[in-house]
């Protein structure tokens, strides 16, 4: 065997890693074994947001400095023990009418994928078989705006959701923008769950046009914060909770407090900024999982 590869046994699982010390994060000097040793200690808390939903992953084999791609298809080597589930692949680029999706159930598959480069995660909002049970709406701030206006229009869009009885949950994506994570009951198609978010998404523009568009068209957005309410569309995926990101440090979509997100909105640092790896593992340690109830279910969507 070559003397950068060896077998490492998780979980009863034997896995060959390669290439520990090739650096993935060059502007922070954070190589590829530093990443399996951070999906290896945030497991616990990301695995049950990954338990069931099909995953996409984009991968960056030479680093976030070097060319990278999605893949959504289990690639030609997965090991016979990752589950795999043949879904349906609508709007498929490919022409594809299924996909071999990988569902990243326990600790083996995330070193697995961490080994693959696999830097980030990305998950649906629905689980295999069933209707939706998150709605997300994502917060995408158009320059000059930034993670600040997007704490700025998270407050009045949870009190709105508020209104109707749904819990709001925010996280940073991990980049520039942030998502609120709203679990839902999973009795309504994905097609129904994305119209309420497009109706609240259109209510607060109007309420707000200085600061909030609901529409996509890109001319639309300098100094705003678009209300992507898109994010629900079955054919979507958003950014998984504790997921690294492609940025010039680690950072992470990281679950935020709400008096975080207060004191964002006010423009007060650090709290509307993007975390690195090793900051979330101590606010893990700190405040647990804040994005726990999403796993519990929620509300029925108003008609």
């Amino acid at each position: 065997m070559p003397a950068d590869r060896f077998p490492v046994e998780v979980q009863g699982r034997t896995l060959e890693l390669s290439n520990l010390d090739k650096v993935l994060y060059p502007a922070a000097g954070f190589t590829k074994g530093e990443v399996i040793d951070y999906y290896t200690r945030v497991a616990p808390v990301l695995l049950p947001h990954l338990q069931d939903r099909a995953l996409t992953r984009i991968r960056y084999p030479n680093g976030v400095a070097g060319n990278s791609f999605f893949e959504k298809n289990a690639p030609a080597a997965t090991p016979s023990w990752v589950r795999v589930e043949t879904l349906p692949a609508p709007g498929s680029t490919k022409g594809r009418e299924t996909i071999d999706y990988v569902v990243a159930d326990d600790l083996p598959t995330l070193v697995w994928l961490a080994n693959l480069a696999a830097l980030e995660l990305h998950t649906p909002q629905w689980k295999i078989g069933a209707h939706p049970d998150l709605m997300v709406v994502d917060l995408d701030p158009g320059p000059p705006a930034t993670l600040r206006q997007c704490c700025e229009v998270a407050l009045p869009l949870r009190d709105r959701l508020a209104a109707d009885g749904v819990d709001a949950y925010p996280k940073t994506s991990g980049k520039k923008g942030m998502q609120l994570c709203c679990p839902i009951s999973g009795d309504r198609p994905a097609d129904e769950v994305s119209a309420y978010a497009r109706r609240i998404a259109q209510e607060l523009e109007r309420e707000h046009p200085k600061l909030i568009v609901s529409k996509m068209a890109k001319n639309l957005r300098p100094g705003k914060v678009f209300i992507d309410w898109s994010q629900n569309n079955a054919a979507k995926t958003t950014v998984a909770p504790y997921s690294l990101r492609a940025e010039q440090i680690p950072s992470v979509s990281t679950p935020l407090t709400w008096d975080e997100v207060e004191a964002g909105a006010a423009g007060q640092r650090p709290s509307a900024r993007p975390y690195p790896a090793g900051e979330v593992l101590d606010r893990i340690e700190q405040h647990g999982d804040l994005l726990a109830p999403l796993l519990h279910g929620g509300p029925p969507l108003p008609v």
